[in-house]
C-alpha cells in the first residue's frame, strides 16, 4: 500500500511500512524512512512501484486547463477526488487524482484550501482582481527591464526623468523607477547616485545639494503657508536717540543698531537697540509656530532661507529712515568709557542709518582707526567711540592679547553671468577688525547683561554654556568660559534665530511685569531649545558643505592647478586664500604649519572631495 501525504507545504509518496493507524511508517523514493501523521495522508493507493509516480502526476498537472478546472469546481466547497471525477469523466486513476491535487494546490488564486484535501474555488471578481494584478505586474517588470537597458546606455527615460528629484534624495524603494535605477546601477557596479549623474540628472551640483537640504529640513516646502498679518506694536515711548546699524551689503534682517549721547558731564549714554519682532507676534499665533518651526536663518554662498517671512522681516527690521519698535539696553559712560549703570526698555528708535561693511570699512580699519585728522565719513566719531568700548569690554572680559594673531574670515560673492553660469568670488576678511570687534563686543555684553536680568528675576532663558572646551544650551545661567562671561543668552537676532525670539519674549514679559511666556521646567522651552540646538548645527553644517563647494569652484574657475596650504595636522591641509581644509593623501610627516604646494589632479564635486598631489614642502 501507498499513500500520498503532505510534508512542510509539498506533496510526497511513500510506501507504508507499518500502520498503527495515527502514525505511519513509510518509505520514499530515495529509500528515506519518515513517521507521518494519519492526519497528513491524502490518499491510499495500491501501486507496485513509486520511482516514477510524483513526476508522472506532475506532468498530468501541468496539462491541465486550470481555467476550465476553475469552471468546473463550482460554488460549493469540494474534495480533489470528487473534482477528479467530474474533470476526467470518470474515477479517476491516482496518477489522475494526484495531478488534480497538484493542480489546486499550487492555484492559490483560483482555489483557497479548507482542509486535508478540500478546496473551494475563487469568486469571480476577486479571481479577475487577481489576475489582473498578476498581468499588471507582468507589464511592470518588462517597462522596468526597458528602462534597465536604457539606463545602461547613460540615457535617463522621460518616465524616470520625471522623478528623478525624488529618486536623487527621498526614493520610493517600492517605485518601479527606483526599482528600474537600483537594477541598473547594479548591473553597471555604480551607486544609484553616480548613475543618475551619468544620464545627466544632475545638471547642477549646487542646486542638487540645495534640493537634498530642502527636502530633509523642510519637507513641504520653502513656502511659509497662510498666516495673519503681523500685530500692531503696543504704545510705546520714543526715544530721544538717533540710531545707526553697520551690517553687511546683504543683510535684510538688520536685527541691531546703536546711537552714542553726550552727557552733559563728560560721559556717554550708549544705546544698544535690537529688533523687537515679538511685540507683532502673539504667543500661539500662526506666526510664532513659523518661528518654532524653522527655527533660524539658514545662510549659504549666494543664498539664504530666511526665519520669517519677508513681509514680516520688512515690518521690525531695523530699517534706515524708519521708527521701529526695539528693546534697548544703555550704557552710561563716564569719561574714561567705564560703566557706571545700565538699563533697558521697550521703545520706538529712529533709524537714521544703515552703514553697510564695503562702504565704511575703507576708511575704518585698523590703519585708520587711530590717525588723527584724515579722511571724514559717516558716523567717524561714534564708530571710534564704539571701538574703544569695545577694546575696554574685551579687557573687562579678560580676552584681550595684543599678541594674538587674527585668522581670516572669508565673504562668498556669487555673480550671475550673461550665460547662465555662476562665477564666485572669495574675499578675505581679517577678524578682530575695529568694526567687527566694536559690533561683537556689544553684542556679547547685551547677551550676558539680559541673561543676568532673567537670572536674578527668576525668568527661565535659553543659554549657551561652555566648559572644558565643550558648549551645550541651558535653560538656566551658565558660564561661557570661551567668552569669558558669567551667562550668555542669546537675544539679539531675534528676526533669525527662534531662541533670540524666545528671549525677547522673556525679557518684554520681564520689563512689562507681565506673565512670561515659558514658566521654570517648561516643557515647551526644553523641547524649543532641543529643536534649536539641532537645527542650528545642521543649517551650520549645510553652510559648510556649500562654502566647500564654491572654494572647489573658485579652483577650477581661476584655474588654480597648483594651490598652496599650510598643514595643520598629520595630512590635513588649510588651503590658502579661502576657508578649506582637506586631507591630502601621499603627503610626508610634517610638523604643523609646514607650507605646502600640491598639484591639483581631479575634483569631485559631488563627494565635494580634491585629488592632489604634493609639489613643495
Amino acid at each position: 500500500m501507498n499513500v500520498i501525504f503532505e510534508e512542510d507545504g509539498s506533496f510526497k509518496v511513500g510506501t507504508i511500512l507499518s500502520d498503527n493507524e495515527t502514525s505511519l511508517q513509510v518509505e520514499t523514493a530515495s529509500g528515506k524512512r519518515s513517521k507521518v501523521k494519519a492526519s497528513n495522508v491524502v490518499l491510499r493507493f495500491e501501486r507496485a512501484s513509486i520511482s516514477d509516480f510524483m513526476a508522472t502526476a506532475q506532468h498530468m498537472a501541468e496539462e491541465i486547463d486550470i481555467d476550465f478546472l476553475w469552471e468546473c469546481c463550482g460554488e460549493s466547497e469540494f474534495g480533489f477526488l470528487d473534482l477528479g471525477a467530474d474533470y476526467f469523466g470518470h474515477t479517476p486513476s491516482p496518477h489522475e487524482s494526484v495531478a488534480v491535487l497538484l493542480r489546486l494546490h499550487g492555484a492559490p488564486m483560483y482555489f483557497y484550501r479548507k482542509g486535508k484535501g478540500r478546496y473551494k474555488a475563487a469568486p469571480t471578481d476577486t479571481l479577475q482582481a487577481a489576475l489582473a494584478g498578476i498581468e499588471r505586474k507582468k507589464r511592470e517588470a518588462e517597462q522596468i527591464e526597458q528602462w534597465i537597458e536604457t539606463l545602461k546606455t547613460g540615457q535617463l527615460p522621460p518616465e524616470v526623468a520625471q522623478h528623478s528629484r525624488a529618486l536623487l534624495h527621498k526614493p520610493d524603494k517600492n517605485s518601479m523607477p527606483w526599482k528600474a535605477l537600483a537594477a541598473a546601477a547594479e548591473a553597471m557596479q555604480l551607486s544609484p547616485l553616480r548613475l543618475l549623474e551619468r544620464c545627466g540628472a544632475i545638471p547642477s551640483v549646487e542646486n542638487y545639494f540645495l534640493d537634498g537640504f530642502i527636502a530633509e529640513y523642510f519637507p513641504k516646502g520653502l513656502g511659509f503657508g497662510n498666516y495673519p498679518a503681523p500685530a500692531d506694536a503696543p504704545e510705546l515711548p520714543v526715544a530721544d536717540v538717533s540710531a545707526f546699524s553697520i551690517d553687511d551689503a546683504a543683510t535684510t534682517e538688520i536685527d541691531d543698531a546703536f546711537s552714542v549721547t553726550k552727557l552733559e558731564n563728560g560721559g556717554y549714554k550708549i544705546g544698544v537697540h535690537i529688533a523687537a519682532p515679538t511685540f507683532g507676534i502673539p504667543a500661539d499665533s500662526p506666526l510664532e509656530q513659523v518661528v518654532l518651526s524653522r527655527l533660524s536663518t539658514v545662510y549659504m554662498p549666494g543664498n539664504k532661507i530666511t526665519m520669517l517671512p519677508d513681509e514680516v522681516v520688512e515690518r521690525f527690521t531695523l530699517a534706515a529712515d524708519h521708527t521701529c519698535p526695539a528693546l534697548s539696553l544703555y550704557l552710561t559712560l563716564d569719561q574714561d568709557l567705564e560703566i557706571t549703570g545700565t538699563h533697558s526698555q521697550a521703545e520706538l528708535v529712529h533709524i537714521a542709518a544703515n552703514l553697510r561693511h564695503d562702504a565704511i570699512e575703507p576708511f575704518f580699519n585698523e590703519a585708520t582707526v587711530d590717525q588723527e585728522g584724515g579722511r571724514d565719513y559717516p558716523y567717524r566719531d561714534e564708530l571710534t567711540l564704539l571701538w574703544r568700548l569695545g577694546n575696554k569690554l574685551e579687557e573687562r572680559r579678560g580676552k584681550a592679547d595684543p599678541n594674538r594673531v587674527e585668522r581670516l574670515d572669508y565673504s562668498f560673492h556669487i555673480d550671475p553671468q550673461d550665460d547662465g553660469s555662476k562665477r564666485v568670488r572669495i574675499v578675505p576678511r581679517k577678524r578682530g577688525s575695529p568694526m567687527d570687534k566694536l559690533v561683537a563686543e556689544l553684542m556679547i555684553f547685551v547677551n550676558s547683561e539680559w541673561g543676568k536680568m532673567l537670572g536674578e528675576a527668576g525668568i527661565p532663558g535659553i543659554y549657551r554654556a561652555q566648559a572644558a572646551g565643550k558648549v551645550r544650551m541651558t535653560t538656566t545661567p551658565s558660564p561661557h568660559q570661551g567668552l569669558g562671561v558669567a551667562q550668555y543668552a542669546w537675544s539679539s537676532s531675534p528676526l533669525r534665530r527662534a531662541v533670540d525670539f524666545i528671549n525677547q519674549q522673556q525679557l518684554i514679559a520681564m520689563l512689562s511685569g507681565s506673565k512670561p511666556r515659558y514658566a521654570k521646567n517648561d516643557a515647551m522651552l526644553f523641547a524649543a531649545m532641543r529643536d534649536f540646538d539641532a537645527a542650528y548645527n545642521a543649517y551650520a553644517d549645510f553652510q559648510e558643505k556649500m562654502e566647500r563647494y564654491w572654494c572647489l569652484r573658485y579652483l577650477e574657475q581661476e584655474q588654480i592647478d597648483q594651490p598652496t596650504g599650510t598643514i595643520i595636522k598629520e595630512n590635513l591641509v588649510r588651503f590658502d586664500s579661502m576657508p578649506l581644509v582637506m586631507r591630502i593623501a601621499g603627503l610626508p610627516e610634517l610638523e604643523a604649519g609646514t607650507p605646502v604646494r600640491l598639484q591639483r589632479i581631479a575634483t569631485d564635486y559631488l563627494d565635494l572631495t580634491l585629488e592632489c598631489r604634493p609639489l613643495d614642502v
